[in-house]
């Protein structure tokens, strides 16, 4: 919990300290660029198969980070940045443009939204909102917002709206290690914390939180 607090306090001080700028990337390039993407995310960045993830929408520095980790994870063999047998394979012919460009173009389109079953509700927004203490587990809106549309300069994803198949498995992913992408390891140590119902409950109130 204590690295957790740290890790936000010197991302709090380093944001306040930078200011925005304009991110650089051509969205009608990205679009030209974006053919191969539509397979599994859909031509406007929703993606129809829910085990792949919604893009539309997604802040820029987001996606851009991502392409970058997961280029990193093949290139470096899984020991460095986020490796995974598709998405690593894609990233790896694109320059660091095409992948501005590409992160210009499905950030600007609109993600479609999604729905909480009525059982997921209560549960979900309790986690979600405030944790759990007890068990050391902050409150997921602290860096998601209490929307899910996270933080552009934090890198923080939007996740509301996302398909919860998707979530699921990167939750999971974050807490077996095979993801380890993360700012200072944070997702990995509360996702360590979390059961599989906790896991459950969550994908499934994020993909209809507004």
């Amino acid at each position: 919990m204590k690295k957790i607090a740290l890790s936000l306090t010197i991302l709090l001080g380093a944001l306040s300290a930078n200011n925005a700028t304009a991110f650089d990337g051509d969205v009608n390039a990205g679009k030209e660029k974006s053919a191969t993407c539509a397979a599994c995310h859909g031509p406007d960045g929703n993606a129809p198969v829910n085990i792949y993830p919604k893009i539309a929408g997604q802040h820029p520095d987001y996606i851009l980070k991502q392409l970058k980790d997961l280029k990193l994870g093949m290139t470096s063999g899984g020991k460095e940045g986020r490796m995974d047998p598709v998405m690593s394979a894609m990233a790896m012919p694109l320059s660091e443009q095409d992948m501005k460009d590409l992160a210009a173009y499905f950030s600007s389109m609109n993600m479609t939204e999604g729905t909480t079953p009525k059982d997921s509700v209560e549960v979900g927004e309790m986690l979600f909102k405030a944790g759990d203490a007890e068990r050391g587990i902050p409150s997921c809106a602290a860096c998601h917002g209490p929307r899910g549309n996270g933080s552009s300069l934090a890198k923080f994803p939007k996740i509301s709206f996302q398909h919860p198949a998707y979530i699921k498995s990167q939750l999971e992913k974050f807490r077996n290690g095979t993801r380890h992408n993360d700012l200072n390891g944070m997702m990995g140590d509360i996702a360590k914390k979390l059961t599989d119902k906790d896991i459950e409950v969550l994908s499934q109130y994020l993909g209809g939180l507004h």
